[in-house]
């Protein structure tokens, strides 16, 4: 599975962006996708992931409230709905799946092989 990350931009603190995970020539059945982050001069932290047969969801702490992980069966993607976001949230997002990730791990970046581009995420104060 190839994947590819979109749906960063430029917000200001409080506002929301959609990141949406989207693989090409493959679908997610089977695979554990997760969302990660990596800020400037950081270490690459989980942020949300989902379990996509059982729709399974767990989060890093600091987003639990204010973001949701969802798949979209139609378009095959995963979806990453951020609100009420904050300067600290500033980062690049990258998603990542693997198949073989056993849930306990599903926040170790790395458990997961295959990752996505990135896309920028700014918030302003």
């Amino acid at each position: 599975v190839q994947l590819q990350a979109s749906g960063g931009g430029l917000v200001q603190a409080e506002g929301s962006l959609r990141l949406s995970c989207a693989t090409s020539g493959d679908t997610f059945r089977g695979y554990n996708v997760g969302w990660f982050r990596q800020a400037q001069g950081k270490e690459r932290e989980f942020v949300a992931g989902i379990r996509w047969n059982s729709g399974h969801t767990a989060y890093e702490d600091s987003v639990k409230g204010r973001f949701t992980i969802s798949k979209n069966n139609a378009k095959n993607t995963v979806d990453l709905q951020m609100n009420i976001l904050k300067p600290e949230d500033t980062a690049v997002y990258y998603c990542a799946a693997d198949r073989g990730v056993i849930w306990s791990a599903i926040g170790d970046s790395r458990a997961y092989h295959t990752w996505g581009q990135g896309t920028q995420v700014t918030v302003s104060s």
